[in-house]
């Protein structure tokens, strides 16, 4: 059975300490995602991970930490940009991929030479990091493959019995999966797109990011097929909405104008025009969506832009394969 507990509740944070102690695995709070978390320093319990999600194992997962002197703890070869970065972005949506400590088990890394950390911003998982002294890997609460959780509600639908916990923080602030920057390479590279943007990190830094559109690095979320619900999504341009509005499709649309939508067989959410706010609750949206069992989910496409990149990111993975 899975146990919901508070995240304001002291004697419900110990114990969602005392359970990652015990190597069970307790969904927590992020500010990006919930996740699902288990003692990174204990390889059965972090092999617990994949067998819930039914994830790849050579899929590496994130350690989240409480306190970036941790960091040596974890990675070898650390480049000055990420003690820089570090204190710009840290605790905050931006992971790091360094160079791993030789004693790092290679199920936390997926068996590659590299791991990948972040401080999360959440001040109820920071606290349960920093009062433990404990670094927990934690990929996204949800099965392989399948809406990334960000609520408590939506772990509990998708993975109650898998895990031992589920700590309730509430709703994510940012909804959207953190940012991954590569530092083992000559230039920082991002390899997945996130809240914090390869202009911010470029600008801070003051030396070029590099920001593949393709790459073969292994990464959470680095999947052609993602974030995605059970109804077919389809990413439609404001014409193409326009123009098949009419059609007698049982369908749902995620618009950013709710007066283009003229068909009664269309249900409408209007979503906020400020990425922040959008991206914040696009994939609650996708998840009530999913509950609706229309035949379609239909998402009008974000403006193309950098602020942008990550939502449709998560859009064209959630819609790849929808036929």
């Amino acid at each position: 059975m899975t146990v919901l507990l508070d995240a304001n509740d002291a004697n419900d944070l110990a114990e969602a300490v005392r359970l990652l102690r015990a190597g069970e695995l307790v969904a927590v709070p992020t500010e990006t995602v919930y996740g699902l978390a288990a003692d990174a320093r204990q390889p059965d319990a972090v092999r617990a991970i994949f067998a819930a999600k039914n994830r790849p194992a050579d899929h590496p997962l994130i350690v989240h930490l409480g306190d970036a002197a941790q960091l040596a703890e974890w990675a070898v070869q650390i480049p000055p940009a990420a003690f820089r970065l570090i204190e710009r972005f840290w605790p905050g949506p931006l992971t790091l991929v360094l160079h791993k400590a030789p004693w790092v088990d290679p199920v936390v890394t997926g068996g590659h030479a590299t791991v990948a950390l972040r401080m999360p911003a959440h001040p109820a998982l920071l606290a349960l990091l920093k009062g433990s002294g404990l670094a927990v890997a934690a990929p996204s609460a949800n099965p392989h493959k399948r809406l990334s959780p960000t609520s408590a509600a939506h772990v509990m639908a998708a993975m109650a019995g898998k895990l031992a916990a589920v700590l309730d923080g509430g709703d994510c602030s940012f909804g959207i999966e953190s940012t991954i920057l590569d530092l083992t390479g000559e230039l920082p590279c991002v390899l997945r797109t996130g809240p914090v943007t390869a202009s911010a990190i470029a600008e801070h830094l003051g030396c070029p990011v590099a920001t593949p559109s393709q790459h073969a690095v292994a990464v959470p979320g680095n999947m052609p097929e993602h974030y995605q619900p059970r109804t077919p999504v389809r990413l439609k341009s404001a014409r193409e909405i326009a123009q098949e509005a009419a059609f007698p499709v049982a369908r749902i649309l995620l618009s950013l104008d709710p007066d283009q939508v003229s068909s009664p067989s269309a249900l409408t959410r209007v979503m906020p025009r400020a990425k922040p706010d959008y991206a914040r609750q696009l994939y609650r949206a996708l998840h009530e969506a999913d509950l609706l069992q229309v035949r379609e989910i239909w998402v009008e496409t974000p403006p193309a832009t950098e602020e942008w990149a990550d939502v449709i990111d998560r859009l064209q993975r959630a819609s790849a394969g929808a036929r």
